[in-house]
């Protein structure tokens, strides 16, 4: 009974995401050309194509990778939600990640698709509220937020959540964390402009680490 019920509750969430994946790329898609036609100024195809070759090709594919890498993480609901709201990385996996971590919810179970669609579902109330008080507050906290003491707490506020994360899961095994943390860490001192492409870059240290822990995989059944 409640196997059929989960069915039924993943079948509505796949109806239901479809359809708002669907109404929010149209509003995204047709809002320039909405814009356009109302300010007399609709938007050069030309240049849209060209830049589409020069960056939306990269973006395309770094899309397939995150949609393959976070969909099985975060389940049906909170995929759709995730993917909707925008700013995975930086804000919908950690939160995810953290109420799984909490309730002891394993990957792939009904409990962690519940609670991945609640985490991102209040991530996102969160942030629209947050959003909301920082446009109201945006012209009286500007002397404060443009100060220069602060600038660099906030270049760092990605790599700093996800190296307080991070640890947590290396320290479970530093055999494998250690093996592309060393190669990923001199790659990017040796060619900085990787940086920008941290997405693609979690494919090559996912080879890694699935390689490593297969090589231990085997030297311990070669032991036995």
């Amino acid at each position: 009974m409640e196997r059929n019920s989960f069915e039924q509750y993943n079948s509505r969430t796949h109806t239901i995401g479809r359809i708002s994946s669907v109404i929010v790329l149209v509003m995204l898609v047709g809002a320039p050309f909405l814009m356009g036609m109302v300010l007399g100024a609709s938007p050069d195809l030309g240049a849209v194509a060209k830049a589409f070759l020069s960056v939306g090709l990269v973006w395309t594919v770094s899309s397939v990778v995150e949609f393959l890498i976070y969909t099985p993480m975060l389940g049906a609901g909170g995929g759709y939600l995730a993917f909707i709201t925008g700013n995975l990385i930086n804000m919908k996996i950690p939160c995810a990640v953290n109420a799984r971590d909490i309730v002891g919810a394993k990957t792939g179970t009904p409990e962690n698709e519940i609670i991945s669609t609640l985490s991102i579902a209040t991530s996102s109330l969160v942030t629209i509220l947050v959003l909301a008080l920082g446009v109201l507050l945006l012209v009286p906290l500007q002397p404060i937020l443009q100060s220069p003491a602060l600038q660099p707490a906030f270049e760092n506020v990605v790599p700093a959540l996800f190296g307080a994360m991070a640890y947590k899961y290396f320290r479970g095994n530093m055999k494998i964390a250690a093996a592309p943390l060393v190669v990923m860490g001199l790659l990017f001192i040796l060619v900085p402009s990787l940086t920008g492409s941290t997405s693609f870059m979690i494919i090559p240290s996912g080879a890694i680490a699935i390689a490593v822990a297969y090589f231990f995989y085997k030297k311990g059944g070669s032991r036995e």
